[in-house]
């Protein structure tokens, strides 16, 4: 037994960890990123939701134990070997979690959504890497762990209720902060270290206040409405639906421009329709009302003015989202959007497109694709 643990002690993987002390918990961080960037899907997979079950459970369990190692609390036990690894499993877990957020909605037309959280991403590597303790600092530590713990709720409550709205998104949000509030201080009964390190109030205020800063950004309309997604929107000249399919004909972007399907100049003819195809990822039975709001700039007074808002139902389930398009007839020529919304006009996506008059005798060169 001896010798194990004494080769144990003198792992390679050990000296490794050792070695690199610095940069440890930013490798576990982006690891755990890796792993559910590689190997999640579908919220509404059994697997994704027991992974990601998995990892909320395994960091609040993690973050339990880790805080209790400054109190001598597992000297003399199994535990006591890895106590210098509970702090990576932290990182990684927080990794995991984060990453599930930008995997389910990286394949949304609209990517400003999803920017503003890679910023928070980058600010807590920041914040991680120069604080002197690190994932030490129960103050940041905490902070995260509730941040994680919102987005996390805000995905599985809606998965399980098959239900999306405000007042969901409100109980998800008090289901993460009492959670939190529990686990922290269920953590500092039972931690002197952690008594020393944190005020109990200055804590509760900070994750409060995370929490109405969240609600703030929703409502304001900076949040999107998880876990819906917009998986494909695209100006066209037709849609048609045939045998189950629906196909789409546009003017496709050239090749290099990878992430746009169609060209921003449409060629328009008077007359003309034209068309916005959408299609809406949902979690399986999941139901909701959205519609297209159709925009067209004022260039005299610099502001985007709504024409129409035209709207269907949707229900989740579908691999390749939720189809539906809408049309608009006698369009003039400029710069033209489509938000595309659910009913309590939370942004899905933004399809803009310019509206160019067709003066030239060639026939478009057009491409049809099946959805």
């Amino acid at each position: 037994m001896k010798k194990t643990l004494a080769r144990y002690r003198n792992s390679a993987f050990r000296s490794f960890i050792r070695k690199h002390t610095k940069y440890a918990p930013i490798l576990f961080f982006i690891g755990g990123f890796i792993f559910d960037t590689l190997t999640l899907g579908r919220i509404d997979r059994t697997y994704d939701l027991t992974v990601l079950c998995l990892h909320m459970t395994s960091l609040s369990i993690t973050l339990y134990l880790y805080n209790l190692v400054d109190d001598g609390k597992w000297q003399g036990t199994l535990l006591e070997r890895y106590e210098e690894y509970l702090p990576l499993a932290i990182q990684f877990f927080f990794g995991g979690l984060s990453s599930a957020y930008v995997i389910y909605f990286s394949r949304s037309v609209s990517l400003s959504k999803t920017a503003s959280f890679f910023i928070i991403l980058v600010l807590l590597l920041i914040a991680n890497e120069f604080l002197k303790k690190r994932i030490s600092n129960k103050y940041l530590q905490f902070g995260v762990y509730y941040f994680i713990s919102f987005t996390f709720f805000t995905f599985m409550i809606p998965v399980f209720l098959k239900e999306l709205n405000s007042t969901i998104f409100l109980i998800s949000g008090a289901v993460s902060l009492v959670s939190t509030l529990v686990l922290l201080t269920f953590i500092y009964g039972k931690s002197p270290s952690t008594r020393k390190e944190i005020k109990l109030g200055k804590m509760i205020i900070i994750i409060i206040a995370i929490y109405g800063l969240i609600n703030l950004f929703y409502f304001l309309r900076l949040i999107p409405p998880v876990p819906l997604a917009l998986d494909k929107g695209i100006v066209a000249h037709n849609v048609v639906q045939k045998n189950g399919n629906y196909e789409v004909t546009y003017e496709p972007e050239e090749s290099h421009i990878f992430w746009r399907k169609h060209k921003l100049d449409f060629s328009y003819s008077p007359d003309q329709r034209v068309y916005i195809f959408s299609s809406i990822f949902a979690p399986t039975d999941l139901k909701k009302s959205i519609f297209h709001r159709w925009r067209k700039y004022n260039e005299l007074t610099n502001e985007w003015v709504t024409v129409e808002d035209i709207g269907y139902d949707i229900t989740g389930g579908r691999d390749g989202g939720f189809r539906g398009y809408t049309y608009k007839s006698n369009i003039t020529p400029g710069e033209w959007e489509v938000q595309v919304l659910t009913e309590e006009e939370q942004v899905l996506g933004v399809i803009g497109f310019n509206i160019v008059l067709n003066t030239h005798p060639k026939p478009l060169k057009l491409k049809t694709s099946k959805f």
